[in-house]
């Protein structure tokens, strides 16, 4: 079985999936080899974890639609706390230099979304 494309949900190895895609299918696949950052990071006790944390949070995040860090976490199973971490990473060069939009709703409340 293989994975598909965590953008676009298709079979990457077909000839025409550039053609349906953005073209940035694969960043986050490519990005598994890829370190977080942080002082307390661990490597052999947090990354399988975190890449975990980070895929679900760009698959629900792929739909271009606003999400509060509520809405995102309720959606993956993850901790607001680890959510917006990961909104975050998903902005850095080695996980895929997303554009993460945000946007200011009302008494500290935020909204996110991926943009193309």
């Amino acid at each position: 079985m293989i994975d598909a494309c965590l953008f676009c949900g298709g079979d990457p190895r077909e000839p025409d999936h550039a053609a349906h895609c953005d073209g940035r299918q694969g960043m986050v696949e490519a990005s598994t080899d890829a370190d977080f950052d942080g002082e307390t990071y661990d490597r052999a006790r947090d990354r399988e974890r975190l890449h975990a944390q980070l895929s679900r949070v760009f698959r629900y995040m792929r739909d271009r639609e606003w999400h509060t860090l509520e809405n995102i976490a309720a959606g993956t199973g993850d901790p607001q706390a680890s959510v917006s971490a990961r909104l975050r990473d998903l902005r850095k060069e080695k996980f895929g230099a997303y554009r993460i939009a945000r946007r200011y709703l009302a008494d500290g409340l935020w909204e996110y979304r991926m943009e193309a």
